[in-house]
């Protein structure tokens, strides 16, 4: 699908617009076909490990949408925002600087912070620049000025990371990114036009409250000091089991589920058990999404990917 001309006309005259997308949008690909994100993983076997990572997690547990339309009057989910070669290129002091891709990044004006300017959370802003193929996510992100301490002339993050979208390279061995595994947010985010146009294809993003000091390709960090090995890694990729009947679910749950059936999700960050991300949208039906609450966590299993664990 290419940008229409009303979208080029927004993007030369405002250098950034705020509209959905899916995973095809533009002239630019969400990563390559045989990435991890984009393969599928009904065949693999599951892994050694799988009931005790799952127990870990809870089997009595729920999934849990976290996004929606507004949560305590702020957008609820994961935001981003189209920009192109007039958008400002801003410069970020970052915390972690040793772990960040030093940018500058494409910020436009007002741009999208997760949990709203004001938003105690994570705060992260994740910028596509569809004429470049590029990929931004910034992670505790605070406009100049508004960081106490911090230089008022510059942008602030914690930590930021830049994907080509046309690559499968990963981030240096120990790096984390705008996410503690190391991996980019944007691909794995519940996106309101794709579960619209009724598919998503490609792997989830999810957290959890306990992780291991360790972490499996495409991860490349972990953030625990915890060794239990029946913790789940940073990267461990799982799956709703086959025999787990979705037909009784409405149409926009199906459509989730049937995702983490074939490509399933990857465990990216500490966080609330079970919780995948999506995008913030007024479109959504947060009945539908609550929907999501009737899956257990035993439903679930690991799946064996092939990669090593990393120490």
């Amino acid at each position: 699908m290419k940008i229409d001309i009303f979208l080029s006309f927004l993007l030369i005259m405002f250098g950034s617009v705020f509209i959905p997308l899916d995973v095809n949008a533009g002239n630019c690909s969400i990563f390559p076909k045989d990435n991890p994100w984009n393969t599928k993983i009904a065949h693999l076997p599951v892994h050694p490990n799988s009931h005790a990572y799952i127990k870990s997690i809870g089997l009595k547990g729920h999934l849990h949408a976290d996004f929606g339309t507004k949560w305590k009057g702020a957008p609820n989910g994961i935001p981003f925002v189209i920009v192109n070669s007039l958008t400002k290129m801003q410069k970020v002091n970052f915390e972690y600087s040793d772990e960040s891709d030093s940018g500058p990044y494409p910020i436009p004006k007002n741009p999208p912070i997760e949990g709203g300017p004001k938003g105690q959370g994570d705060r992260h802003i994740i910028m596509i620049n569809y004429e470049s193929c590029i990929l931004y996510e910034l992670y505790d992100t605070w406009p100049p000025g508004t960081k106490p301490g911090k230089d008022k002339s510059k942008w602030f993050a914690g930590s930021g990371a830049i994907f080509n979208l046309s690559s499968n390279k990963l981030r240096p061995e120990g790096w984390t990114s705008a996410d503690a595994a190391g991996l980019p947010i944007f691909p794995g985010l519940v996106k309101y036009e794709e579960v619209k146009k009724g598919s998503i294809n490609h792997a989830l993003r999810f957290t959890v409250q306990a992780s291991q000091k360790a972490y499996i390709h495409p991860a490349t960090h972990f953030a625990s000091n915890k060794k239990d090995p029946d913790l789940p890694p940073m990267g461990l990729r799982l799956r709703l089991k086959a025999d787990f009947k979705i037909s009784r679910f409405s149409r926009e749950a199906q459509i989730i589920l049937q995702a983490l059936k074939t490509y399933g999700m990857f465990l990216a960050d500490n966080g609330s058990n079970w919780y995948i991300s999506g995008e913030p949208n007024e479109k959504w039906d947060n009945d539908l999404l609550h929907e999501l609450q009737a899956v257990p966590g035993s439903a679930f299993e690991a799946v064996d990917t092939g990669e090593k664990i990393h120490y």
